[in-house]
């Protein structure tokens, strides 16, 4: 009787977002190193933020079988400044490249954006862009040659990308020793952006055109649009609802971070 209970239990609490056990393992030791006894464990905070990201739930319409809302944005709040969750992005992504037959440094980055519509509520940071007719905001992306994230940031969809790329290929320094050349589309075109990449960080600054006449596969570049895609389908991404932009990039981050733990198992 007391088994089929706990059974039961189980079944009540699983969700297809939840981390398996190989999962948890993966992180435990980069949330919980010292493996603290706690009202709510942190495996079941984690799982709650994977819920948020997937489904698009509002915090305060959590499932009650996660913790209260407030002790899980609390958690999220705290790794969204510490940079926890940007850090815990990087680790899995290395484990992933190794496990390729990669180096954890990759050598070359694309980029790209794509602009999201923003509720009516408001939020710092909001345009609109005239080419894709949106009101809202860009998320601006770098990712390296297996589609995982490199570097996000979230700007006013406003912004034209050229303008916004020196942001985004900052948040590189100092992390990518390999790093040699990005790639990008015929929206960063421009030689003084080039020449600027170069003179600030050493690397080269590749632009790739579409080619007008036909539809074709550029090398490389479709890359990029492919992790759009897998972030698209995390119904949080969809459109951009956060009141602060480096929400909306740790939001990116946790959806990344599932895709890769998923495709690590």
């Amino acid at each position: 009787m007391i088994i089929n209970q706990i059974i039961l239990e189980m079944k009540r609490n699983y969700y297809p977002t939840n981390l398996t056990e190989k999962q948890w393992q993966v992180i435990e030791k980069m949330l919980d190193p010292q493996k603290r006894k706690r009202k709510h464990s942190l495996r079941s905070i984690v799982n709650a933020l994977f819920y948020i990201v997937k489904t698009g739930c509002q915090w305060r319409m959590l499932p009650r079988d996660f913790a209260p809302w407030n002790t899980i944005y609390f958690y999220f709040r705290k790794w969204k400044y510490e940079g926890v969750i940007e850090e815990l992005n990087d680790y899995i992504r290395g484990l992933l490249r190794k496990r390729a037959g990669r180096y954890p440094s990759p050598s070359l980055g694309i980029i790209d954006s794509r602009s999201v519509k923003t509720t009516s509520v408001g939020g710092s940071e909001r345009g609109f862009d005239g080419g894709k007719n949106v009101k809202g905001r860009k998320h601006h992306i770098i990712v390296d040659t297996m589609g995982l994230l490199m570097a996000v940031v979230v700007h006013s969809a406003q912004i034209h990308d050229s303008k916004a790329a020196l942001s985004v290929i900052e948040r590189l320094r100092f992390r990518f020793p390999r790093l040699r050349k990005i790639i990008a589309d015929g929206g960063y075109k421009g030689k003084e952006l080039a020449d600027q990449i170069k003179l600030s960080f050493g690397w080269l600054f590749e632009v790739i055109p579409r080619n007008q006449q036909k539809f074709q596969v550029i090398p490389k570049r479709w890359i990029v649009e492919r992790s759009f895609a897998w972030l698209e389908a995390n119904r949080r991404l969809a459109n951009d609802f956060e009141y602060q932009p480096q929400t909306s990039e740790t939001m990116i981050q946790l959806a990344m971070i599932r895709i890769m733990l998923n495709r690590l198992k």
